[in-house]
């Protein structure tokens, strides 16, 4: 076995090792990190062995995946002893799946949902507009993409992604700490602003968005029993927008 080889697969042991242990979903349902060491000890001699290494090198990422994270950074990668030329073979030959630049999930076997992505890419973000309209049942539109309210200041590179598709709206940040709860979506909780900050929204950005969508949400939020008028009429004054709340809902109440 060459030296770098030896080398890569210690890194790779050594970075898994610690987080895997950690964890109980690991202990459960991955194979014990000892046996995959072993695996990754087979001699790779030649040059004709390059694909018993993916092979290794694969079942060593499953175990991160499972134990840890479903999205793998390049920093991550990078700690595991791979440079990027292994990193973009990967990917050549179908064991990786670049997300964006930087990110990375496994191409093969079952991948996580759309919402464990949303979770792991975003975590500061917030559901809002018509993702979180069709979350609460106020519109029955499936969106098409996946609005997410961020900091005015969050890097617009971030949201430069292939795949799932992401729609951001940009608040300052001050907004972004009220009127928030969670949401069990598919198989992850990701943030999401609670029904009346979100009505509280689409009101004051009415003009963006299509009439339709906007007048049944604003009906089902009426008729919601969960609905607190106190609350939308507080966050209506933290942004600013009062007065155009009230006479929109007395209109429907």
């Amino acid at each position: 076995m060459s030296k770098r080889i030896e080398d890569n697969y210690a890194k790779l042991i050594q970075s898994l090792y610690p987080l895997l242990q950690q964890t109980e979903e690991f202990k459960a349902s991955v194979r014990p990190i000892t046996e995959i060491a072993e695996n990754l000890k087979a001699p790779f001699e030649s040059i004709t062995q390059t694909a018993e290494v993916t092979k290794n090198m694969t079942t060593a990422l499953e175990a991160y995946v499972a134990a840890v994270k479903p999205v793998i950074r390049t920093v991550d990668l990078n700690n595991m002893g791979l440079l990027s030329r292994e990193i973009a073979e990967l990917v050549n030959v179908g064991k990786l799946e670049r997300i964006k630049q930087g990110y990375y999930r496994l191409a093969e076997g079952e991948n996580d949902s759309d919402a464990k992505l949303i979770s792991e890419l975003y975590p500061d973000g917030v559901l809002c507009m018509t993702t979180a309209l069709f979350y609460y049942g106020y519109s029955d539109r499936t969106p098409l993409t996946w609005d997410i309210a961020v900091d005015r200041n969050t890097s617009k590179a971030r949201f430069n992604i292939d795949y799932p598709y992401v729609k951001p709206y940009y608040i300052d940040k001050a907004h972004l700490g009220y009127g928030i709860t969670e949401a069990i979506y598919e198989d992850s909780i990701l943030r999401i602003f609670d029904r009346d900050r979100l009505i509280c929204e689409c009101i004051k950005h009415e003009n963006k968005m299509d009439r339709e969508i906007y007048n049944k949400a604003i009906r089902a939020y009426i008729n919601d029993g969960k609905k607190n008028i106190t609350n939308l009429l507080d966050y209506a004054k933290r942004r600013n927008i009062h007065k155009k709340v009230r006479e929109r809902i007395e209109v429907w109440l």
